[in-house]
């Protein structure tokens, strides 16, 4: 039975090694779009760091990509900027593959 049982236990941690990896590369991938918003926004040094890290902190709130999504949208039409909700969501999908690659 311990056979079974060493198999089951390295899928157990393979599976969580995997998704603390997944979290890590979703947190970044997130904290890289605000890097990128802050400065579309004007912000730059703290004031960057700061609004990237709101973003962390909202994309937590809720599962998707909706809400983040929506909270740059308003940020950037509050700012008078035109960034389509399509852009935000390529600039996510470049920003999800720079922080795989950082992290792997």
């Amino acid at each position: 039975m311990t056979g079974f049982d060493d198999r089951k236990k390295t899928a157990e941690n393979k599976f969580q090694l995997d998704e603390e990896m997944r979290f890590k590369i979703n947190a970044r991938r997130t904290k890289l779009l605000g890097l990128w918003v802050a400065q579309q926004l004007g912000h730059s040094g703290d004031a960057a760091e700061t609004y990237a890290k709101s973003l962390v902190v909202e994309d937590m709130s809720k599962p998707g990509d909706d809400d983040v999504v929506q909270k740059v949208l308003a940020d950037t039409k509050a700012k008078g900027l035109d960034i389509s909700e399509h852009r935000i969501r390529k600039e996510l999908e470049g920003f999800a593959k720079e922080a795989r690659d950082q992290l792997m």
